[in-house]
């Protein structure tokens, strides 16, 4: 499909809205460029529900001043967002990455704070509320994802107080001692309580968030209302709660079934020369993951000789991200070399300690791992879900398999049958390796049977339609309903998706 598309209407009755669009431009030898869909679990949640009420999304192309107009992609509607070189400094790689990110993530990296970077972000947020303030009909619903673009709901609301609006924030949002350091704190806030729902991945993050606006605003909050009120002294109800996100497992389970999937899961543990445990971690390069940690805890097992070479592989898969990020390129150069002297110290001709591989693969090939790992390794030291965890476990059709799971992710919050550890405890994690690796079959089958329940009966779709779900119980506030918004404490997992007046 060529950038030169038929343009498409102009006015939409539910709007998504995030950062980047839900398909990426390729390139081909001939330089003809298309557009594939991303692989991503929200473009997966939300792809029916987009071809249904005839949707649109905003977004940024991926690339700098990439100049296109509306297009239709596989029955979604297409906005792309341009952002100048400059742009993508300051308010992406900058305000977002480099100041919201480590602060959000309970500062594991030192954020910092620049007025410029601010003021790029205010910019940015602002394109991004005007285009979808520009697509949207009267009345639709418009549904605002992730940190950067927190300030879209207020602006969004300014221009079209007819509007519906969601927010959700997909990952951790930080005590009210780590988030108060923020110079720009009162302004965020205030930019998200223009949304009508605010959806967070876990209940301490909505409960930090609700802690925030009793701090900083003058607004009444009660559990999980905020009473927002405007300068005309109109009162509007936000709700602030959590929805923790999930994955396709049906679709990830399909995969797993697949005998070219299977034999390919049996090839890569030739290739690692048939130990009798594989070990896995599977992560962005990212500073929250805990990468490091892992590495530790297994190079002293190796060290102490409580796990052999010959017996015991670990396979990390580290995809890039964010490479022009200092403290990413730093993360690099630390986890490679840590690599390098465990392979130096322990491999043998035949066996390698860990194989470490800096890129990304396909789905298909990641769930090919996931069959091929005895053990996945979690070590997240703060994550807003993870749905790696949750990924693993839809692929194990065979009920065989261990979790070890990181207190400090959302997925630990369902995933109880999960061996969960504290990443900074080593001698812990450690000691849970060698539990998981000794772990009985009777006992792996028990706790992955349990797990898959969790995972198979919370998946994306039933995510997105509870959201959903509140957005049209907010939807009928508007029109009168005063009962609309008193939420049960677990809302029905069905939505209606005729967005009508």
């Amino acid at each position: 499909m060529s950038d030169s598309m038929q343009l498409i209407p102009a006015e939409y009755d539910f709007v998504v809205v995030s950062n980047r669009l839900p398909v990426d431009r390729v390139t081909d030898s001939e330089g003809v460029a298309s557009w594939t869909r991303s692989p991503g679990g929200l473009v997966t949640a939300l792809e029916p529900v987009m071809r249904e009420a005839d949707g649109a999304w905003v977004g940024w192309g991926g690339q700098p001043d990439l100049e296109i107009e509306p297009f239709e992609n596989n029955g979604i509607h297409i906005v792309p967002i341009a952002l100048s070189a400059s742009e993508i400094e300051e308010f992406y790689e900058g305000f977002s990455n480099d100041t919201l990110w480590p602060l959000y993530h309970d500062v594991i990296s030192s954020p910092a704070y620049h007025r410029e970077w601010w003021e790029s972000y205010v910019k940015v947020n602002q394109r991004f509320a005007d285009a979808a303030a520009a697509v949207s009909a009267q009345g639709a619903v418009v549904w605002v994802q992730d940190y950067q673009l927190q300030l879209v709901p207020k602006m969004l609301r300014e221009i079209r107080p007819d509007l519906t609006i969601g927010f959700f924030d997909h990952i951790p949002f930080p005590p009210y001692g780590i988030y108060s350091q923020l110079p720009w704190r009162t302004q965020i806030l205030e930019g998200l309580l223009g949304a009508d729902v605010i959806g967070f991945q876990r209940v301490a993050d909505a409960g930090n968030f609700l802690r925030a606006v009793r701090r900083l605003t003058p607004f009444v909050t009660k559990n999980p209302v905020v009473e927002v009120t405007s300068d005309s002294q109109q009162t509007r109800r936000v709700i602030a709660r959590a929805f923790p996100i999930s994955i396709d497992a049906k679709g990830f389970e399909e995969l797993a079934r697949d005998p070219k999937i299977q034999e390919r899961a049996r090839e890569i543990r030739e290739g690692l020369g048939n130990p009798r445990t594989v070990m896995l971690g599977v992560d962005r390069l990212d500073y929250t993951k805990g990468i490091g940690h892992r590495l530790k805890a297994f190079g002293e097992l190796l060290a102490e000789g409580r796990i052999d070479v010959q017996d015991v592989t670990l396979v990390q898969v580290a995809s890039p991200s964010r490479e022009r990020v200092a403290a990413y390129m730093q993360l690099r150069d630390e986890i490679e070399l840590t690599v390098g002297r465990i392979n130096g110290d322990f491999a043998t001709m035949s066996h390698t300690a860990i194989s470490y591989h800096h890129h990304g693969y396909p789905r298909e090939e990641m769930v090919a791992l996931y069959l091929a790992a005895d053990v996945l390794l979690v070590t997240a030291l703060r994550d807003g879900m993870n749905l790696v965890a949750k990924e693993y476990v839809a692929s194990r059709f065979d009920d065989d398999g261990v979790l070890i799971l990181s207190e400090f992710t959302g997925a630990s919050d369902e995933l109880k049958k999960a061996l969960l550890i504290n990443p900074h405890d080593i001698d812990g994690l450690k000691d849970t390796m060698l539990q998981a690796i000794a772990m009985p079959k009777k006992e792996r089958q028990a706790r992955m049977r349990s797990l898959r329940k969790r995972v198979n009966e919370n998946d994306v779709a039933r995510w997105s339609s509870n959201f959903l779900k509140t957005l049209e119980q907010a939807r009928a506030s508007h029109n009168g309903d005063e009962t609309a918004m008193e939420l049960p404490d677990e809302l029905e997992w069905t939505v209606d998706r005729r967005w009508t007046n």
